[in-house]
């Protein structure tokens, strides 16, 4: 399974593509971070967020979208940019045919390193090694994407297999 995984920001936005199984070791593809100046107006920012992602699924034709889920945060303003820029991720997939799932920093947190309470330097080493990169991805929203992706095929895999299985008992036994 392709995944294009989505660390979304209007400043930064990390996107990450991965290949791999659940269980087994994951593939990098590429990683981008896509940045727009925070004194550009809104509707420019988001624009270019949404040309950027709609051009990066054509280029690698990902199976499936992972989205870091927005939480609160105290900066209002913050907040309200990185739902905007999630929101465009989650369309970009779903623009794509494609489905899309979104993860709680903690689920990716846990996934990635064993520990929901990780910090920042701890997925980037764990990133790098469950990649078997030769140097950490820069900066940390890359990083981050990538999290996003091995999560996703790790956990989300196993959840859309076993949703699809449900759907199909369910459908044998008359129940819609």
């Amino acid at each position: 399974m392709r995944v294009l995984g989505v660390d979304p920001g209007l400043t930064r936005c990390g996107v990450g593509v991965v290949e791999g199984v659940p269980g087994r070791p994951c593939t990098l593809i590429a990683y981008y971070v896509i940045q727009s100046p925070p004194d550009e107006d809104l509707a420019l920012r988001l624009l270019h967020l949404d040309r950027s992602l709609e051009e990066l699924v054509v280029r690698h034709q990902p199976q499936s979208v992972a989205v870091e889920r927005v939480f609160s945060q105290h900066n209002v303003s913050t907040v309200m940019g990185t739902a905007q820029a999630s929101a465009v991720a989650v369309l970009a997939g779903a623009r794509a045919g494609l489905p899309v799932q979104t993860y709680t920093p903690s689920e990716v947190k846990a996934a990635v390193t064993g520990s929901g309470q990780a910090d920042k330097k701890q997925i980037t080493a764990m990133v790098t090694r469950l990649l078997r990169l030769d140097a950490p991805p820069r900066p940390a929203d890359a990083a981050d994407a990538l999290a996003l992706a091995i999560c996703h095929i790790w956990r989300g895999g196993t959840k859309d297999k076993l949703a699809k299985a449900s759907i199909r008992a369910a459908a044998g036994r008359g129940i819609r």
